[in-house]
């Protein structure tokens, strides 16, 4: 279906050539360093990654005019609107002065017969139909002619500015409800935190607690006098012995980003269970990441299967102790994440090792207290989940809607039209 059977009848329907001029981009040579840290802004698809902003003014890079002259990079005006068309497809920027850009762009300089805005946001929902014409095996790339020959719908410039208007002011009204939805979102991650620490200061079953002091009854301990630590190993890789064939599960620190563990990172056999320091654990035994680039070292995490780990993890299980604790500690090392993280030794990149591990010390309140914290940290953390299930379903369902209004304007459905 063309875009003439979808719009009104006095609008036409338009090449993307007979609205603008298209310019590609280039790249002068790393290898010559008088191209580079110039004063011409050079944007590359990398510049607009997370990148929010309808206009854009530099890039991370900029280019010298010796660097210019001797690439096919072009300067392109003020006001032209910017499409990624390769790694990846679909980015929109409005150059905010005169830039030129890499290869990875398709860009046009529209003539008088089109308003920047209404093509910005037009090429703001042409992704799919875009990804539609591209070629390529190692990675997706738009050519020059099929970019050229893509259709837009094309009314009168007055009721252009109309259509602008009205999707601004619709997109005002979503952004501010978004804004609104992670103001409540980070709420809601304050409100938890809140909740484990008020667990773990007696507050949450005690009244009249001084700050710093344990309620009556309360004790510290280490993880060591509750549970057993061990941890395990990484069977030498290039031995096939170890995991050809192999069914028992091995888990690295990578499985620990979220809050249970239901399947292997890789299966290892009995030979590499006998020969190295492997040990399987039992399901429920709680995992900790002990090292880890980023934010997975001090994450905890449950395992819901038996299986062993590697040296990364330390592995909390209940042998020969009481595992009704289990509860309490998981929430523990949940609420002492970024206190955990703190304890960690070493260099580049510091780790926590297994003695750091046992000999954390945690508040320890009687046995049915130690439940009635738990109850009330399930019941009140359920709710949490809930509000935060709707709260992402509201988001997504906000960039439904942002999709929906530009289909509409294109449509010509979203305001009225004059013939």
């Amino acid at each position: 279906m063309t875009e003439s059977n979808k719009i009104p009848k006095h609008w036409q329907v338009k090449k993307l050539s007979d609205i603008g001029e298209i310019v590609s981009g280039g790249t002068p040579s790393t290898k010559v360093s008088g191209y580079w840290d110039g004063n011409i802004s050079w944007i590359s698809p990398a510049d607009l990654s997370g990148y929010s902003n309808t206009t854009i003014t530099k890039g991370r890079k900029s280019i010298t005019k010796e660097g210019l002259k001797n690439s096919s990079a072009r300067l392109i005006p003020k006001g032209s609107v910017l499409f990624s068309s390769r790694a990846p497809i679909g980015y929109v920027v409005i150059a905010g002065n005169e830039v030129c850009t890499n290869q990875g762009f398709k860009s046009i300089v529209p003539n008088k017969l089109i308003t920047t805005d209404y093509l910005f946001f037009y090429l703001k929902a042409s992704k799919q139909k875009a990804e539609k014409v591209a070629s390529g095996t190692t990675f997706k790339e738009i050519s020059l002619k099929a970019f050229s020959i893509l259709e837009i719908p094309f009314p009168p410039l007055p009721e252009q500015l109309t259509i602008v208007s009205k999707i601004e002011e619709l997109f005002s009204e979503l952004d501010n409800g978004i804004a609104q939805l992670k103001t409540a979102q980070q709420q809601l991650k304050v409100y938890r935190q809140s909740l484990l620490k008020w667990a773990f200061e007696g507050k949450l079953t005690n009244k009249n607690i001084e700050n710093g002091e344990l309620p009556k009854g309360w004790k510290w301990v280490k993880i060591e006098d509750i549970a057993t630590v061990g941890t395990g190993a990484t069977p030498l890789k290039g031995n096939k012995k170890y995991y050809e064939g192999g069914k028992i599960p091995w888990v690295t620190s990578g499985a620990l980003n979220d809050e249970f563990v239901r399947e292997a990172t890789d299966m290892v056999t009995e030979n590499a269970l006998k020969e190295t320091n492997l040990s399987v654990y039992p399901k429920h035994t709680l995992l900790l990441a002990m090292y880890g680039e980023g934010k997975t070292r001090g994450k905890c995490s449950e395992l819901l299967i038996e299986a062993t780990t590697n040296q990364a993890i330390a592995a909390i299980h209940f042998k020969n102790h009481n595992d009704s604790v289990k509860p309490l500690l998981k929430y523990f090392l949940l609420k002492n994440y970024n206190d955990i993280r703190r304890l960690s030794s070493g260099g580049v990149q510091p780790n926590l090792n297994l003695s750091i591990v046992k000999k954390t010390l945690l508040p320890f309140p009687p046995l049915k207290e130690q439940q009635l914290i738990v109850s009330e940290l399930e019941s009140k953390l359920t709710v949490c989940d809930k509000i935060e299930e709707t709260i992402s379903q509201s988001l997504q369902q906000a960039e439904t809607l942002r999709q929906s209004i530009l289909k509409k304007a294109f449509e010509g459905k979203l305001v009225k039209t004059k013939p």
